[in-house]
């Protein structure tokens, strides 16, 4: 069978030869994009491919229906609200992602914002660069706060874990209460309640139809006026138009932003670049050397367990 690998997974070559080597072996041809292409440039290279590998790169429908031997997509991420799943679905077509691999990854980068926007660390930074001192630089300990975490999957969880280990109250709101969250001693709250009750807000949650906006400038309105939001879940989740006017207001004290409603690069004049006290990174939180290891690793035994029968990590 022909794979094919649209967009560069960010290891070393020598290593993705590692990955391909026994697929090689079992006689299949294997092509990788060394840039993400434009959809013309995936209908082209992919067009013979029976099976496609891709990280975040946006998959149209249009793009899957031009792929007329386009049998099984292995994504090396964790959401797959980049991928058009009803054409999967229309096309029969199986899928598989990579849940699990950046759950350190986001879960570290998570408490490290935390941790900025308590100690004023980039204030700080930009006051010593100046040559100034800390005068009006007093910030806050993490210790003791009540941190709110929507979402209790896997991420959520480690959020969890990590703050009850910095010694926060953790309250939580999930559809569904999970054991080992209950055991770590979270107490599951309304999203009224959470939003109303945590110093910190911290989101966790998949992009569906249920969660597209479901912090709006209501619930951004519900948070204390020393209460700091991160989100490291999806853009769409959160009115960031709303945000950012709470933020000019200063009717929340600080966000810290890691995804938006598209991919960075941000347009010049979006909300949130100019918002105060925010801390903005172009999607990184998933990105750490280990994480592009595993990820990577996960994805090929996607390829590896369907080529022989048996499909893991289903999606669809």
């Amino acid at each position: 069978m022909q794979i094919t690998l649209l967009e560069p997974l960010g290891i070393p070559e020598r290593t993705l030869e590692q990955f391909t080597a026994p697929l090689l072996a079992l006689g299949h041809t294997f092509t990788a994009c060394k840039s993400s292409p434009f959809d013309a440039e995936i209908i082209e290279q992919a067009k013979d491919a029976d099976i496609v590998m891709l990280g975040n790169k946006r998959l149209s429908g249009n793009v899957i229906r031009a792929l007329p031997r386009l049998q099984f997509l292995s994504v090396a991420f964790t959401g797959v609200d980049h991928v058009d799943l009803a054409a999967c679905k229309e096309r029969g077509i199986a899928l598989s992602n990579a849940a699990g691999y950046a759950t350190a990854s986001v879960a570290e980068l998570t408490l490290c914002m935390m941790l900025t926007l308590l100690r004023k660390v980039l204030q700080a930074d930009n006051r010593t660069r100046e040559c100034g001192t800390r005068e009006g630089l007093i910030g806050n300990e993490l210790r003791g706060k009540t941190v709110g975490v929507v979402g209790t999957g896997a991420i959520g969880l480690e959020v969890a874990k990590l703050c009850t280990a910095f010694g926060c109250r953790v309250v939580a709101c999930a559809p569904h209460p999970k054991q080992e969250a209950l055991r770590m001693g979270v107490s599951y709250l309304s999203l009224d309640e959470l939003m109303q009750t945590a110093d910190i807000v911290s989101l966790h949650v998949p992009l569906s139809d249920e969660t597209r906006c479901m912090i709006d400038g209501t619930h951004i309105a519900m948070m204390k006026p020393t209460a700091f939001l991160i989100n490291m879940a999806r853009g769409p989740v959160v009115d960031n138009g709303a945000l950012a006017l709470a933020l000019r207001n200063r009717s929340i004290a600080g966000a810290a932003v890691d995804v938006y409603e598209k991919e960075p690069p941000l347009y010049p004049g979006h909300p949130l670049l100019n918002a105060p006290n925010t801390i903005c990174t172009p999607h990184v939180a998933f990105a750490t050397a280990e994480s592009m290891q595993q990820r990577a690793q996960i994805a090929f035994e996607n390829v590896t367990s369907w080529l022989s029968g048996r499909q893991i990590n289903r999606v669809l």
